[in-house]
């Protein structure tokens, strides 16, 4: 009989058990990952007048009109972001499929 005293929680766990655990998580972070990316990409979007407003926007009045000038120096980050996130969740995504091919953590 295998005396699991003094063994951390996880390590103590059938292999199953384990599994399906680290799947749970898996499956946690992609979706968190997921929401992210949601975020990111509406924080991209163009607002109702077609301009994506950022920090440095100027506004300036010409004979009477309002002209929206947009330095936009924000959308190359949200880009970058964006790409960083689908990549982290690329990878997640082939860490589940290796943990199920290694048995099924259904």
């Amino acid at each position: 009989m295998l005396n699991y005293a003094g063994t951390p929680p996880l390590a103590a766990m059938a292999e199953t058990d384990s599994r399906q655990l680290i799947a749970a998580e898996l499956r946690s972070l992609i979706a968190r990952i997921d929401i992210s990316m949601r975020l990111v990409d509406a924080a991209m979007q163009p607002d109702d007048d077609g301009a994506i407003l950022s920090a440095d926007a100027i506004l300036s009045t010409d004979l009477g009109s309002i002209e929206i000038v947009v330095l936009d120096d924000v959308t190359p980050r949200f880009a970058t972001a964006s790409a960083a996130l689908n990549s982290c969740r690329a990878e997640l995504d082939r860490a589940l499929q290796n943990l199920s091919e290694y048995g099924n953590p259904a």
